[in-house]
């Protein structure tokens, strides 16, 4: 959601939506930048009309509802995000096991 937030902060500012622009919005946030989700947010704004999007949006409902395709791409950038994370985690434990049976040889 921060991506989004960001796209919308430099759209209401009327600053053009691009990758360096969006990054250190984020950075000042203090997010972690992703340029993969970056970059495909800023892909997929390129083909939306974000002042159309909000005034088509109901009052109470969020103005990203309305827009399927950057809420799209992030989604699947967060499932390769989970998937890595998976990797890092079984390699983090991988790790401690060689670690523990290297400590328990001292030990007999």
């Amino acid at each position: 959601m921060e991506y989004i937030y960001a796209a919308m902060l430099l759209h209401r500012a009327g600053k053009e939506i691009n990758e360096e622009n969006l990054t250190r919005v984020l950075e000042a946030a203090g997010i972690n930048v992703d340029p993969v989700r970056v970059k495909s947010l800023v892909a997929a704004l390129k083909e939306i009309d974000i002042d159309e999007a909000i005034k088509s949006t109901p009052i109470g409902m969020p103005a990203v509802a309305t827009v399927g395709a950057p809420a799209a791409a992030p989604a699947e950038e967060e499932a390769k995000a989970a998937e890595e994370e998976e990797e890092k985690e079984e390699e983090e434990e991988e790790k401690e096991e060689e670690a523990l049976a290297g400590l328990a040889s001292l030990f007999g």
